[in-house]
């Protein structure tokens, strides 16, 4: 418990960090908003747009006049965001120690590898569904002068859900890469990595039929914004594969870490 404690205390500034943003995020993206809220001549802007770049971003499947429209696009943005921040406290929770030249310390605590490991992920993973809240919390607060009725805010709870759902598969992967590499310090290059080339993947299985199958590679496309919005759930077979993700990364950190040499 203590562990778990240390840890949140040491990454509350960076929580505190990506909390101002996304708010920030939120408030502006609303703003904006109102220059498209019941304006029916936006929606010949946005049909004038490159048809590509309608695809890559998913934008021709949500109504920009529309507050569920407007979030569904906003959301690509949060999924991104949420991965990333995510990514990063998993792989830091393990590499920073190395790179503090705290290991040595931790090491000689009363407890397993397996136990000092558990409760790592355990702070990462509050900081990540803590930063759900928070962009949870300030999307709606920054919708409130449009007035949003019980169908946008049951939208964006499953727009929430999806990001902690991508934060999660994120976050394992970081702790994975951290525990797996020789070199942990480089972990969060490597995960900022993997999750720029999935956030791309997900852009350019939208531009033809003849690449959708690359929707199976990233995670951006298993909680999709349009799917969310139009079918109200996801595929369980999206379900399946991110619980996949999820398992075999927490099973080769943990396999990872209990046989790795520290670099003390």
């Amino acid at each position: 418990m203590n562990i778990y404690r240390r840890e949140l205390r040491a990454n509350l500034k960076s929580l505190i960090i990506w909390s101002v943003i996304v708010a920030l995020l939120a408030w502006i993206a609303m703003i904006k908003f109102s220059a498209f809220a019941d304006d029916p001549e936006m929606l010949a802007v946005m049909d004038a747009m490159p048809k590509q770049i309608m695809n890559a971003l998913e934008m021709n499947a949500f109504n920009l006049t529309t507050l569920n429209g407007f979030l569904g696009v906003l959301f690509f943005y949060y999924a991104l965001m949420g991965a990333i921040a995510a990514g990063l406290w998993g792989s830091g929770v393990i590499a920073g120690e190395e790179r503090n030249k705290t290991i040595e310390f931790a090491l000689t605590l009363p407890v397993s590898r397996t136990r000092f490991l558990m409760a790592k992920s355990l702070a990462a993973l509050t900081l990540s569904l803590i930063f759900v809240l928070v962009t949870w919390a300030a999307t709606l607060l920054a919708m409130q002068p449009y007035q949003p009725d019980g169908e946008v805010t049951a939208f964006l709870a499953r727009l929430m859900l999806g990001m902690a759902a991508i934060e999660i598969i994120f976050l394992a992967v970081g702790l994975l890469a951290a525990c797996a590499l020789k070199r942990p310090k480089r972990a969060g290059a490597v995960v900022i990595a993997i999750i720029l080339t999935a956030f791309y993947l997900s852009m350019i299985s939208g531009l033809d039929e003849r690449v959708d199958f690359l929707k199976y590679l990233t995670p951006f496309k298993y909680f999709d914004a349009a799917t969310l919005l139009h079918q109200g759930g996801v595929d369980g077979v999206y379900w399946a594969l991110s619980a996949g993700v999820i398992l075999l990364s927490l099973a080769g950190a943990y396999v990872a870490y209990n046989r790795r040499d520290m670099a003390i």
